[in-house]
């Protein structure tokens, strides 16, 4: 698996963004497929950080249920928060 593959997404929500400023912790949505060690050389080539901790967990996909009577089953995801060293950050929205 390539480095650039591994990270899918930041998480931008509320919870993560209560963790960066408080933690400098970061969160990502990463392939299902992508250990621990693979996350963290990806986000410190990808962002040149040095990491701490990688912690990861994996949200089972649920029933999503439609105005119409259907339903369908969503996808698992897994989720990686990074830990960064002091005085490090990631810049998500440079130059907007």
């Amino acid at each position: 698996m390539r480095l650039e593959d591994v990270l899918v997404r930041p998480l931008i929500t509320e919870k993560a963004t209560f963790a960066t400023e408080k933690f400098n912790r970061y969160g990502f949505e990463v392939e299902l497929k992508a250990n621990k060690n693979q996350i963290k050389a990806a986000v410190e080539s990808l962002y040149d950080v040095r990491v701490l901790d990688v912690k990861t967990s994996i949200t089972a996909g649920r029933t999503k249920r439609s105005a119409k009577g259907g339903s369908k089953k969503l996808q698992k995801v897994k989720k990686a928060y990074i830990q960064l060293g002091d005085g490090q950050k990631i810049e998500f929205f440079k130059n907007v």
